[in-house]
């Protein structure tokens, strides 16, 4: 008889995640690149240059071609072989932890809040560097011709920007990315563990992946909101150009929040919301899934054991 009682490993918890997260970025690729070019679209410019999301698609399409909006897909698998790797194993592993010593199977909001402010520092110091790749590559389509990195693949991007701009040229933004990874996760994470304990322990009594899609939904929408105006302020930080000796557009996130809110009202913080939350929910419901799935299926196949998730 299989042991109920078997743990996956560490390790395992870590890969698990980073697969959770590459995979559920195959399919939200295209709406990132969407939200990105928008939160970009009003820089340098009176008028804005994207309607809406729908304008931004077309206008992809008809200048770029289809196959722009998976530009940048290696910087966006690294980030998530990175950031989400650090960020679900760390999270599973703390919450694991938490539980085994207080004997408590559903943490407190407080222990969940900090479980994810804790994941989501860890996963956005190690993931800046490709996220950095990832801004400047989907944005590079939009610029003049003179202004463009033109970066040929992740490899030449993170190459290119240490031999460019040295080491801290990596960790470009690093404070307002690990800021806004700190609120998103304290966010999806904390409240997808509080959504799904309150689901399942409701009236509804929802059970398996008709469970995990209504927490993710739930999470995911919560974090957009939340995190938005941080993400802006983290776009506009990583793809600003400072000329030799001059002054950088932006001192930092504040100034970016201030700024924007100046020059293109208070509304234009959360500029690329529709396409943000086409993207983070859509990512949120599947990488909780797949995440779920994935513990499901080595607890059953490796373990021998058809054990709760961790999260």
């Amino acid at each position: 008889m299989a042991d109920e009682k078997k743990k996956v490993p560490n390790y395992i918890k870590f890969i698990i995640g980073g697969l959770a997260g590459m995979t559920a970025t195959l399919f939200v690729q295209p709406m990132d690149l969407v939200k990105t070019r928008m939160q970009m679209g009003g820089v340098g410019t009176a008028q804005r240059e994207y309607k809406n999301s729908i304008d931004v698609i077309v206008k992809v399409l008809k200048e770029e071609g289809g196959l722009k909006f998976y530009k940048g897909i290696g910087a966006a698998l690294l980030r998530q072989a990175t950031y989400t790797t650090t960020r679900m194993g760390v999270y599973q592993t703390i919450n694991d932890m938490y539980k085994t010593r207080t004997g408590i199977a559903a943490p407190s909001t407080a222990a969940s809040l900090i479980m994810g402010l804790t994941a989501g520092a860890s996963g956005a110091f190690v993931g800046t560097p490709a996220e950095v790749a990832l801004i400047r590559m989907m944005v590079d389509g939009k610029l003049p011709e003179s202004e463009r990195r033109n970066y040929k693949n992740i490899v030449d991007a993170l190459m290119r920007i240490h031999q460019e701009e040295g080491i801290k040229g990596l960790w470009t933004g690093c404070l307002p990315t690990v800021g806004r990874a700190m609120v998103v996760n304290m966010c999806q994470l904390a409240s997808y563990s509080q959504f799904k304990n309150a689901l399942h322990t409701s009236r509804l009594q929802m059970d398996g992946i008709l469970l995990h899609t209504g927490a993710s939904c739930l999470s995911g929408l919560l974090t957009s909101v939340a995190s938005m105006p941080l993400d802006m302020a983290k776009t506009r930080l990583q793809n600003m150009k400072t000329p030799p000796g001059g002054i950088p557009e932006y001192s930092g996130s504040i100034d970016v929040l201030i700024k924007v809110a100046k020059k293109e009202g208070i509304l234009a913080l959360w500029k690329g919301f529709t396409p943000y939350l086409l993207r983070i929910a859509p990512h949120t419901i599947l990488t909780f899934v797949f995440l779920e799935q994935y513990n499901r299926l080595y607890r059953l196949y490796v373990l021998g054991s058809e054990g709760d998730s961790s999260l």
